[in-house]
């Protein structure tokens, strides 16, 4: 395991020399324990670059790999301590921004309440960071989001051998523009989100029928025309929203003409308020933070979920259990618009 340990400092850091800076070790031993890593493995994992060194192909993938078994062994000497102490027990999640800002409070809230005894870490992390932290065993639960498309997820949520994930969520995706002159919308008003445990949709394509259980958002005026905005200006986000944006615009009969790109949804809505473009964003990213000089309207058809994705064969830890039934209870209730909410009762996805 020690040389393990040397072989990702090395990939971490970049250099023998900083390696051993940061495991306080000596130079040499450092250098000793990659020389006896080779020679176990029968595979050349370093070789000379100007000064220093650098790891070969086969190096980044031992020390991929080793960062996976020291990450899963020292989370479980965590639990274990945690069960034979009585110590706290603490979970570490990774979300993307706008789950932070809106459905995890709220499961923050009714854990500290109903489970006292369980302290939460949060770090902000998109999914390939937050997946690559999981699988290093640095989190304990990534909260992770796919587009759907013909009703089939964009890419698998995730794909990580012996990953658990649990879908929380559906929620709809709008159409965001700059209300009409005279328009009432762009009050403020939160969009709707469809409920958890919704029927998926058959066929995601503008027009299509909602899911049953979805609720109408609170902007909505009627059908929502795609093709009515095919000249105007377009601002995407992440790669994956970019994709889902251009399907979107194609299956409605144009290209898109993307004049902005930005990660931040709340630089999306002002840039859509200062009439610079359109956009479209999913109901959290709306309801996490809205521009009062927006108007949402919902994409028929078009929608995103919510996976909470865990390591490792079931029984999990207890305290990693509470949190995605928390979490689950907390995406219903975010939830808006007439009826009540229904979590999908715990079942993996």
């Amino acid at each position: 395991m020690t040389r393990l340990r040397v072989l990702v400092a090395v990939a971490e850091h970049g250099s023998v020399t900083a390696a051993a800076r940061a495991l306080n070790y000596a130079q040499p031993s450092v250098s000793h324990h990659l020389a006896r890593l080779e020679a176990e493995t029968g595979a050349t994992l370093t070789q000379r670059s100007g000064r220093g060194i650098r790891l070969t192909d086969a190096g980044r993938l031992l020390a991929g790999r080793a960062e996976e078994i020291l990450g899963r062994l020292d989370a479980a000497e965590r639990e274990l301590a945690a069960h034979v102490e009585q110590r706290q027990e603490r979970i570490r999640l990774a979300g993307f921004a706008s789950a932070l800002a809106t459905i995890v409070p709220a499961a923050l809230s009714r854990l500290a309440a109903g489970h006292p005894g369980i302290d939460l870490l949060l770090t902000e992390a998109e999914e390939p960071e937050a997946m690559r932290m999981l699988r290093a065993g640095q989190v304990d639960v990534a909260l992770v989001a796919r587009h759907m498309q013909d009703g089939t997820l964009i890419g698998p949520p995730t794909d990580t051998k012996g990953a658990r994930a649990r879908l929380i969520l559906d929620e709809q995706v709008h159409l965001v523009t700059r209300p009409q002159p005279g328009s009432t919308h762009g009050s403020g008003a939160q969009p709707g989100a469809a409920q958890p445990g919704a029927a998926q949709p058959g066929a995601a394509q503008p027009g299509a029928a909602q899911p049953a259980g979805a609720q109408r958002g609170a902007d909505e005026a009627g059908p929502t025309d795609l093709a009515a905005h095919a000249h105007s200006p377009w601002i995407a986000g992440c790669e994956h929203c970019r994709g889902h944006l251009v399907w979107l615009c194609q299956h409605a009969g144009f290209s898109p003409k993307i004049a902005f790109t930005t990660d931040d949804h709340v630089a999306a809505q002002a840039l859509v308020a200062a009439g610079l473009g359109v956009t479209i964003l999913p109901s959290l990213a709306i309801r996490a933070a809205r521009h009062p000089g927006i108007h949402a309207q919902p994409l028929p058809g078009a929608w995103r979920q919510v996976f909470a994705v865990t390591y490792g064969q079931p029984p999990g830890p207890r305290a990693v259990d509470h949190l995605l039934d928390i979490l689950t209870l907390a995406a219903a209730a975010a939830a808006t618009g007439p009826g009540p909410a229904s979590p999908r009762n715990g079942k993996p996805a």
